[in-house]
């Protein structure tokens, strides 16, 4: 896997479940806190042993601050000398490489090269290969236990987005497709319900996911909101039969296609406007008004208002549940 897929983890923290990561980071950090300091002893937790040369004293706790979000840390304490975690003072270094260390291990687990550049980066020492091997299957363990966990209850919204990255497989650098999906209960509660890697985004693919979530019991659901890649419009009407609605930003994007980058923050301010009308009569109209009126300038723009534009429906206008994509943050990031 390569670095310029790293912002993985951050789409995932900002697309939901950000306290499910944040609990795995802590558990790497404070197991690699507790091998160094048994390292530092000489023994381990109540071990009997020539080489002891202090014993433990209780924990100190300490505030790690993190793209996952902040990490609630215990830092053992000594009788005898003290101990500081020196990853606190090499904090991007080391904080980079945790992110890795995460994200690896929801693309496709977690390897010990990618542990043991960790470990270096927390400028740690004194760390086996027994205890890497532990950490990256528990690593696994943990992200695998929520990736397949059963979905009680209905969820009326589901987002789908994908994004391209890059990855190594047999030596090679592939680029692959990494399929997000997040969902709203209905008490309003947005969670990550899915993730899967493959190599596109054909309908087959797409099918394959969606058939898995409801088999975990995704159930329940009203409208689905997507870009308009063909083959994820087929697969949503297929296997899950409901409504599906164009996204937002994904429209707003390809409606920016067509104007310099100069001048997208403006068009992108008109446009809007038929997104925050009352009704779908008014967004409706209010959209044609702006089609006229930068159609002079710039034709092509004026034409995909026409066309794409005209062709929404109330849901693409007017739905309260459309009116932020959840994914759209930390797409850009990766792209």
């Amino acid at each position: 896997m390569t670095e310029s897929t790293l912002p993985l983890a951050e789409l995932l923290a900002k697309a939901g479940d950000g306290d499910f990561l944040r609990s795995v980071a802590e558990a790497v950090v404070q197991l690699l806190m507790e091998t160094d300091v048994e390292g530092l002893i000489g023994a381990g937790r109540h071990e009997r042993t020539a080489e002891r040369v202090t014993y433990r004293n209780g924990y100190r706790d300490r505030t790690l601050d993190t793209r996952l979000g902040s990490l609630q840390l215990r830092i053992p304490k000594l009788r005898q000398g003290s101990y500081f975690p020196p990853f606190l003072d090499a904090r991007k270094t080391s904080e980079k490489a945790l992110v890795a260390v995460i994200q690896e291990a929801w693309i496709g687990g977690v390897s010990t090269r990618r542990v043991d550049d960790l470990v270096q980066a927390m400028g740690l020492s004194g760390i086996s290969k027994s205890t890497v091997s532990k950490l990256c299957k528990d690593i696994d363990d943990r992200v695998n236990a929520f990736l397949h966990r059963p979905l009680a209850g209905d969820w009326p919204y589901l987002w789908l987005d994908a994004t391209y990255l890059k990855q190594r497989e047999g030596g090679e650098i592939r680029t692959v497709a990494a399929i997000i999906a997040v969902a709203v209960t209905t008490e309003g509660k947005r969670e990550i319900v899915g993730l899967h890697i493959g190599p596109s985004e054909a309908e087959t693919f797409w099918s394959t996911f969606l058939k898995s979530l409801v088999r975990r019991g995704l159930r329940g659901t009203k409208l689905v909101i997507s870009d308009a890649h063909e083959g994820l419009k087929t697969a949503i009407r297929r296997v899950l039969g409901c409504t599906w609605q164009r996204c937002r930003v994904h429209w707003m994007r390809n409606a920016q296609a067509y104007v310099p980058k100069g001048q997208q923050n403006m068009v992108s301010a008109a446009l809007r406007q038929a997104f925050i009308q009352p009704d779908h009569p008014n967004a409706q109209q209010t959209l044609r008004h702006v089609a006229d009126q930068l159609r002079d300038k710039w034709p092509k723009l004026g034409a995909f208002i026409d066309e794409r534009g005209g062709r929404a429906g109330a849901h693409e206008l007017h739905c309260p549940a459309s009116s932020k994509d959840p994914l759209d943050e930390p797409d850009r990031a990766i792209q």
